[in-house]
């Protein structure tokens, strides 16, 4: 347990012996929150070059796309293994004859040890979660659900276009049929909820069949519907002490089963307004880590199964 925690780069180093490295792949998705299925717009906070490299471009194709991050990383960082991770917009959303052909063709890169698919609970079906386990038997595969809150009430304010019923529902599915690898994404500052609801939120996290989790601060983001109401109502953001102060009680909160995706997030500065740290990612990741080290604070110190919170919405 790396500084008092479990990473997912050191979780994966223990399963293959080596660094594994995420190549980000855009295979050029939508999401049925935008194109009207479920919703338009998508969820209020959403603009996806908040978090998607330059280089990944759909119109490079799936393996130019692959090529160049493996070619980067390998500089970088002499990188040997590496994971496929299909992450803008909703990536089960197609037939799954598409999905199979688009996986497979990111699995045919010998350097590539599995996927991680970025989806939304309300875009996959047993089909689909059967095409993931076929994979399975071979690859790392980790499904990372998009729950954002476990309150109906924020998701309504997202315009998120699911309950929390759909997500908890598709959990169950998923691991029902024999996946193992689950993952769940939550974001912390929603002005819907207080400090501790969202502090809840890890020991409802532990209870579930999931294994992997994503959690990082609310951002304000331009071009976004909630950068429009932030400027009209400006409401609450955490300060980076705040933030740290926060994680540092949650992971202690959390099972010590859980492996940690990512503890933050770093918009890029020219389209962030708010929260404004001022602090590179190797910073943020030096202090989280500095508050766990020598010191008698480590992932679920506080975690006590016979006080997770049953009813919350």
């Amino acid at each position: 347990m790396k500084a008092g925690f479990n990473s997912f780069g050191s979780y994966m180093k223990s399963l293959y012996g080596e660094s594994v490295y995420k190549v980000n792949v855009d295979a050029g998705f939508t999401c049925p929150n935008r194109d009207g299925t479920v919703g338009y717009g998508g969820c209020i906070y959403c603009n996806n070059d908040s978090f998607r490299p330059g280089p990944c471009e759909p119109a490079l194709g799936v393996d130019k796309q692959i090529e160049n991050g493996i070619g980067y990383l390998s500089k970088r960082y002499k990188a040997k293994k590496f994971i496929a991770y299909f992450q803008p917009y909703t990536n089960t959303y197609a037939p799954v004859d598409e999905l199979r052909r688009l996986y497979y063709q990111a699995l045919s890169n010998p350097s590539i040890i599995g996927l991680a698919i970025g989806t939304r609970p309300d875009s996959v079906d047993e089909e689909k979660l059967q095409l993931l386990k076929d994979i399975s038997r071979d690859y790392f595969v980790l499904i990372e659900y998009g729950l954002q809150s476990i309150y109906d009430k924020s998701l309504n304010f997202i315009n998120r276009g699911h309950n929390y019923d759909c997500f908890l529902n598709t959990i169950e599915l998923s691991a029902k049929m024999g996946l193992k690898n689950l993952g769940a994404h939550l974001i912390v500052g929603f002005p819907t909820e207080s400090r501790s609801e969202m502090m809840d939120m890890a020991g409802v996290i532990s209870a579930m069949p999931v294994n992997f989790l994503k959690i990082h601060q609310l951002q304000v983001i331009k071009s976004t519907a909630l950068a429009l109401a932030y400027e009209k109502n400006p409401f609450y953001v955490f300060s980076y002490e705040e933030y740290l102060e926060f994680i540092r009680e949650f992971i202690q909160k959390l099972s010590p089963h859980l492996v940690l995706q990512r503890l933050f997030a770093t918009a890029p500065d020219d389209i962030l307004i708010a929260p404004l740290w001022n602090k590179t990612r190797q910073q943020i990741i030096r202090d989280i880590e500095l508050m766990f080290t020598g010191r008698d604070i480590y992932q679920g110190k506080h975690f006590v199964p016979e006080d997770i919170v049953k009813t919350h919405l």
